[in-house]
């Protein structure tokens, strides 16, 4: 596959995986209130609403100085990693790289445009269900937004046995942070990149070898003319 056909279908990916992302938080946001919940499969997958200030997985982070760095970063680590997905496709990476690059970079962008604009552009959800572009204008400035998290799988609740040290009785939830689809994005182009990175950057290094003898080629040819 050409370099242009293969960022071609990766721009659509990634335009798919940001849409599917706003669907579900934007449908979230104007229906539910903060921490209200949804029983989708009983026991184990809900829809439960919250938003996070900071980090990926309800993870926090510095208060509103920390968000506003953390956006800063987020913005600049997309830019980044588009140019460095662009270089990748050039070299003849393959497409299973490029899309798991594409899924993280997604990812990550669909975390920032909820932290630009939703404060923007929706009122909060403590007491009301938030509406858009309220007339008494959003919740927080530019890049100051929150993160909408909905998906929380409980899949395992207990307790720990009494014998254990310090832990002893207290219950315990297995999996207990509450996400969205874009954090879940940067969660499986990462795995898929660590289970098969051998195979994408050895087939990148293959690219790079076989293109030494090329350029030997031509800097000999290139010394030649300039000697006669």
């Amino acid at each position: 596959m050409n370099t242009k056909k293969l960022l071609t279908r990766s721009f659509i990916f990634f335009t798919l995986l940001i849409i599917l992302d706003q669907i579900l938080k934007i449908w979230v946001k104007t229906h539910m209130l903060i921490g209200e919940r949804i029983v989708i499969f009983p026991h184990w997958f809900y829809l439960h609403f919250t938003e996070n200030p900071g980090m990926a997985f309800g993870m926090s982070f510095g208060g509103d100085t920390g968000k506003l760095l953390l956006s800063l970063f987020r913005l600049v680590a997309v830019i980044v990693m588009s140019w460095y997905l662009v270089k990748m496709a050039q070299k003849g990476a393959s497409k299973g790289l490029i899309f798991s690059f594409t899924m993280i970079i997604a990812g990550a962008f669909g975390n920032i445009i909820d932290s630009a604009f939703y404060g923007l552009i929706f009122n909060d959800s403590y007491h009301q269900v938030a509406q858009f572009l309220p007339q008494g204008g959003g919740y927080a400035g530019f890049l100051h937004g929150h993160v909408v998290d909905m998906l929380y799988f409980p899949i395992i609740q207990g307790s720990y046995p009494d014998w254990l040290p310090v832990l002893g009785g207290q219950h315990f939830i297995f999996f207990s942070p509450i996400f969205n689809l874009a954090d879940s994005y940067i969660t499986v182009g990462v795995i898929i990149i660590l289970l098969f990175q051998r195979k994408f950057f050895a087939q990148l290094l293959d690219e790079e070898k076989n293109k030494q003898p090329e350029k030997a080629e031509i800097v000999a040819e290139t010394e030649k003319e300039e000697t006669l």
